[in-house]
């Protein structure tokens, strides 16, 4: 008896696989690379904007505890040159002091009252994990290098700008709603040809690759600033029990007593 013969399958027609052309295949790569950018950039915009936030807290709480003894020794300095220059009328040494140190007391003072207070009342700033991750997923969407015209890319600056100043206050509900203003004026452009999209990527890149590029000049200024020096030497401070702002402001407090004690003395003396 014969083996029974099985019949072969029939072949069927390989499946046709959609061929990509070498203009699709390096817009890929570039929207690839953009990705990678895009997070990059977020990133860093998250830091710069964290760096600023701490170091303005610290300068308003500098100017709490140490600039408003500044300011009064601007006054008491504008005190002493005052009465100097009763003394010695023909001194334009001693006016033109005085009316310098007036100057100093005012714009300090104004200074103070010009601080922002919508800040967090807290003594450093600490924004949460959710917080930063809500800000990385907006600066992704809004941010200006992003824009493909003018009008757009003023459009995404304000937008920015809200975002830093939200992210400032520690205000995760204005950044929400900065999200929902954007989603509802937002119109993807549509129908473009593969050549408009790898001309706009292209540009993209280029732009934020300057704008990290920018950001990394400012952390390295921001550091290299006096402000933020001595913010890293209070928190240095702090770990050993000691409260810099405080010891700066004792100091301070010591030459106004100083110059009111001179002041009292050369009222004394124009009497």
């Amino acid at each position: 008896m014969s083996p029974k013969t099985i019949p072969e399958k029939p072949h069927s027609p390989p499946s046709a696989l959609p061929v990509v052309s070498l203009e699709e295949e390096e817009l890929e790569l570039k929207r690839r690379n953009l990705a990678i950018l895009e997070q990059d950039l977020a990133e860093k915009e998250l830091e710069l904007s964290t760096l600023k936030g701490e170091l303005h807290l610290f300068e308003r709480r500098y100017q709490l505890v140490v600039g408003v003894k500044y300011t009064e020794l601007d006054g008491v300095k504008a005190q002493i040159l005052e009465l100097a220059s009763g003394l010695y009328p023909r001194s334009d040494e001693f006016r033109a002091g005085a009316e310098s140190a007036w100057e100093r007391a005012r714009g300090s003072a104004k200074a103070a009252d010009d601080d922002d207070s919508d800040l967090p009342d807290k003594e450093v700033f600490k924004p949460s994990e959710n917080l930063k991750k809500l800000f990385r997923q907006v600066a992704k969407k809004i941010h200006p290098d992003l824009a493909s015209d003018e009008k757009e890319k003023n459009r995404r600056h304000e937008l920015m700008a809200k975002l830093n100043l939200a992210y400032d206050r520690l205000d995760e509900e204005a950044i929400h709603a900065l999200l929902l203003e954007w989603e509802a004026g937002h119109h993807p452009e549509k129908n473009e040809t593969l050549g408009t999209q790898l001309v706009k990527i292209v540009r993209q890149v280029g732009q934020i690759k300057k704008r990290l590029s920018r950001i990394e000049e400012e952390l390295v200024e921001i550091k290299n600033s006096g402000m933020h020096q001595l913010m890293n030497k209070m928190a240095s401070a702090e770990k050993t029990g000691r409260d810099l702002l405080e010891e700066m402001a004792a100091s301070v407090d010591e030459k106004i007593n100083s110059i009111k004690s001179k002041v009292r003395d050369l009222a004394g003396e124009f009497d």
